[in-house]
């Protein structure tokens, strides 16, 4: 799984993907500071079932604190998108196809208003942060209906008189961007296409299915940015009550990062999410830094409940993309073959089967499949059982 980070450029994208990861990557306050793809691990926060069973458990990916589990999550951050980028402005079309791979994306946007269309800084509250939302959602429409126009009568013409399924066909047209048969059905039905000559589809058509097809593939979430600030907080006010289909969550990228980089200095003890933390080395605190400290706890955790980072990741991961936390194991020791207790936690989608689960933890424990137990209540379940989220699962499987 991989989750995008885009936006357009100069709005806090490289600080809110280094809050979440704490990789080494430029920030500055200009335009187009990341041109290269920056990659990195975040983590979303599950309740770990080692306090069910009354255990230790120890992770081989990822860490767990306080029966709180962190599984990783892939992360990737691309250079800012401007107007025009389908038709390879600001190395538009680049970008863009770095994102291919993605499942689902979080767009970063100055909620504040200080950066222009061009990401150029300008007056707190003079430019329009919807207008952003509105010029990506564009651009990546438009980049879904480049891909469906290349070749697209010569691919009509062929998928008519071929008598060939009209699903497999464009799922062929998008391949590794995640277009399945079963979306592309669904996405067909809505627009009432499904009895439609693909040779009558007309240019409404197309852009339709070209915009349905990118939301129902590459799902967003939209990260208000800048929320510690007076304007961002009235934007984030008027446009999260005016245009509710919208996914909004507001944060503030910048205090995250500080508690990070405090806590892994050892300065604070704070866990990502959380609305508080402990001040761990006061001694080793300056003036500006306990300021900082104070502000963050008074105008962030304490309005807001959190800095909102983690939210957004977590959002994405268990709303957007819909998966769920399952965690398999060996035997009844709840060990993996080297006897360590609850070593993995997989993100699978909802009402994965137990069958499923196998493949996903081994192909060859897939295709031995015999059965599965349900080690919170000892039962065995079948092939077609649909797990839970927190099922903790042993596969029995065939030599």
């Amino acid at each position: 799984m991989l989750i995008g980070v885009v936006g357009k450029a100069n709005v806090g994208k490289s600080t809110f993907f280094k809050a979440l990861t704490l990789a080494n990557v430029e920030i500055a306050n200009y335009p187009f500071a990341t041109i290269k793809p920056n990659h990195g691990i975040g983590f979303v926060k599950v309740d770990c079932m080692d306090k069910f069973f009354n255990l230790q458990c120890e992770p081989r990916f990822g860490y767990c604190t306080n029966h709180e589990r962190f599984v990783p999550i892939d992360l990737l951050d691309v250079a800012g998108l401007v107007p025009g980028a389908h038709e390879g402005k600001g190395m538009g079309n680049q970008f863009l196809d770095d994102l291919r791979q993605a499942d689902a994306f979080i767009h970063v946007v100055d909620i504040a208003g200080t950066t222009n269309e061009r990401g150029e800084p300008v007056e707190p509250g003079s430019y329009n942060p919807l207008d952003d939302i509105k010029f990506l959602e564009t651009e990546l429409d438009m980049w879904f209906l480049r891909l469906l126009n290349k070749s697209w009568e010569k691919f009509a013409r062929q998928t008519n008189q071929e008598n060939a399924q009209m699903d497999k066909a464009i799922v062929k047209q998008f391949s590794g961007l995640g277009v399945t048969e079963p979306i592309v059905r669904k996405v067909m039905k809505k627009l009432n296409l499904l009895e439609k000559k693909v040779l009558a589809w007309d240019g409404n058509d197309l852009r339709k299915f070209a915009s349905e097809l990118r939301k129902e593939t590459k799902p967003m979430i939209i990260a208000a940015n800048k929320i510690d600030t007076k304007a961002g907080q009235e934007n984030f006010n008027r446009i999260n009550e005016a245009f509710k289909d919208y996914l909004i969550v507001p944060c503030s990228a910048e205090s995250e990062l500080a508690l990070k980089e405090a806590a892994h200095h050892k300065l604070i003890n704070y866990v990502p999410g959380e609305n508080n933390f402990e001040i761990t080395a006061p001694d080793k605190l300056n003036d500006k830094q306990k300021a900082a400290l104070n502000f963050i706890k008074a105008n962030i955790l304490d309005k807001f409940g959190s800095t909102g980072v983690e939210d957004i990741l977590d959002k994405a991961v268990f709303g957007l993309l819909r998966l769920m936390p399952v965690y398999p194991v060996a035997n009844n020791k709840l060990s993996d073959k080297d006897g360590n207790i609850l070593p993995d936690c997989f993100l699978v989608p909802q009402n994965t089967t137990a069958l499923e689960f196998a493949f996903r933890v081994h192909t060859d424990i897939g295709n031995s499949f015999i059965r599965a137990i349900d080690m919170k209540t000892k039962q065995v379940v079948g092939k077609d059982h649909p797990l839970k989220p927190g099922d903790v699962i042993e596969i029995v499987a065939g030599k």
